[in-house]
């Protein structure tokens, strides 16, 4: 790599040359990892390291683009009913690992287990409003989804995390059967995945011969694989860790905007706030560039109160909301809420959580506000505040606005960690998947997102970079593609230069 970089002086040539694909190879990405009980059950994805591997070996029937909209997969398309309570999703000609067509069955029959009430599928509560009992194969290649109601985004369904096509039947993923770009090699849990290229991939062979998965806890074990050859591709690094090396030669740093909403969840059903009031002061004690600065090292872009910034439907008219600490002071007094003391609970199972907690608790105190920080278990935070305290800081990967607003809106959302639970709101999301025209539907999420951006329970400050970093023969790394998005690890469009 040193001769190649000492004769690119004019560069044209050795440029061109180095942006063609090219075929072969084996590239090793680390992540952190599970341990020991990991999994290649695609159903049971919840890490970034799960997500990596099932995106290698399988397929979804669609996947989430870089604005968060459904994209076509497995899937060549679908169309709804009238009514949008039901759906044809017809399919295109793909291959399982070992030959098998993917069939309308294979999908019913992934569906059916991932929403087994015995058990506890991450995709389970998205594939929630299908009528898997009802639904059926129309032939081989077409499958008629009977809804249990009208579900005009129900393309999200298809491309929610973890919702992966399995041939009918599977229950052993010892030795994994998927129709994805990678076939499986070996694999050791808690350590490495091998897979290899799949010749036959329905959207193109990958160029990499192999491809190796690796498991290192530690960010500073990830960077430190990566800088000494051990690794090609490294995956959330933090910012210090960017910044030391960025221009520098060894590595390349790429960073996945949008990829992290960050910020504070306030309990809406619980004093003090379940007075509006408190809760817009709150709002404006923020001072969300100096949060960003301080807790992200500057790695990200303030945040408006909103989930989904830069996602289809996403209120970008809405003016940024910024500090005003005296309407913050004036609203506490008109709640009779001067000298308010509360509890922030953070923990260190994400990064920046305890650095932003001490930031908003400084800016609070310039409001009159005192705020204690009570600093949980990483182990349990996540099922801790999610009905326990009134205050704490939180993350969100990327997701549609509409999977938001259903998962932890709704009164009967299961992760509702603001108890936001509004009737009127619940009617105004099940009208917009009532309306089949996207314009007005659109205008329906309009108005919903006013709503929580006046008065609900998310305090975002906050949208943080995703930091990943690969050797520089790394090619085809997608510099537009957020967590969790189509575009994101897909090792099947890279090469080794």
């Amino acid at each position: 790599m040193g001769a190649a970089a000492g004769c690119a002086t004019t560069a044209e040539a050795p440029t061109s040359d180095r942006a063609r694909p090219r075929s072969g190879g084996r590239l090793r990405a680390v992540f952190a990892g599970g341990g020991t009980n990991e999994t290649l059950d695609p159903h049971l994805s919840n890490l970034f390291v799960d997500a990596a591997r099932a995106k290698a070996l399988y397929d979804k029937l669609a996947d989430s683009g870089s604005d968060l909209a459904a994209v076509p997969r497995l899937a060549a398309g679908w169309e709804p009913n009238a009514g949008l309570d039901g759906w044809t999703v017809r399919l295109r000609p793909a291959t399982f690992h070992d030959g098998r067509p993917v069939t309308a069955e294979d999908v019913l029959y992934s569906y059916r287990r991932i929403t087994d009430p015995n058990r506890a599928f991450r995709a389970k509560a998205s594939l929630e409003p299908i009528d898997l009992a009802a639904s059926r194969a129309v032939d081989q290649g077409t499958v008629e989804f009977r809804l249990k109601r009208p579900y005009a985004e129900f393309p999200n369904a298809l491309a929610a995390f973890g919702a992966y096509i399995v041939p009918a039947g599977t229950e052993d993923f010892s030795s994994p059967v998927g129709s994805g770009p990678f076939r499986f090699v070996s694999f050791k849990p808690g350590s490495s995945l091998l897979a290899r290229r799949n010749p036959d991939y329905w959207d193109g062979a990958p160029h990499l011969d192999e491809l190796e998965i690796l498991v290192a806890n530690e960010e500073s074990a990830r960077a430190g694989a990566l800088l000494g050859g051990q690794a090609d591709y490294a995956h959330e690094l933090n910012p210090a860790t960017a910044r030391a090396h960025q221009g520098r030669g060894r590595v390349e740093v790429i960073r996945l905007r949008n990829s992290a909403m960050q910020g504070f969840v306030m309990k809406t059903d619980r004093a003090p706030f379940d007075d509006p009031r408190v809760r817009q002061a709150f709002f404006l004690i923020a001072d969300r560039q100096e949060l960003v600065d301080g807790a992200l090292s500057g790695a990200g872009e303030t945040g408006n109160d909103l989930f989904g910034k830069g996602a289809q439907y996403y209120p970008s008219e809405l003016p940024q909301r910024t500090q005003d600490l005296a309407q913050a002071r004036a609203l506490l007094k008109q709640a009779g809420r001067e000298g308010l003391t509360v509890t922030l609970d953070t923990s260190p199972v994400a990064a920046g959580f305890v650095e932003a907690a001490g930031i908003f608790k400084e800016q609070a105190a310039r409001a009159g506000v005192t705020v204690e920080i009570a600093v949980g278990n990483k182990d349990t935070y996540w099922k801790d505040i999610l009905d326990g305290g009134v205050f704490a800081s939180y993350r969100s990967g990327a997701l549609p606005l509409e999977s938001h607003f259903s998962q932890r809106l709704l009164s009967r959302s299961t992760t509702n960690a603001t108890h936001w639970r509004r009737p009127d709101f619940d009617e105004l999301y099940l009208q917009a998947q009532s309306t089949r025209d996207q314009a007005a539907r659109s205008a329906l999420y309009q108005r919903m997102q006013r709503r929580l951006h006046d008065e609900g329970g998310f305090l975002i400050w906050g949208f943080a970079d995703w930091i990943v970093a690969t050797a520089p023969k790394v090619r085809g790394v997608a510099t537009d593609a957020p967590a969790n998005t189509l575009d994101w690890a897909r090792f099947d469009r890279i090469w080794l230069a």
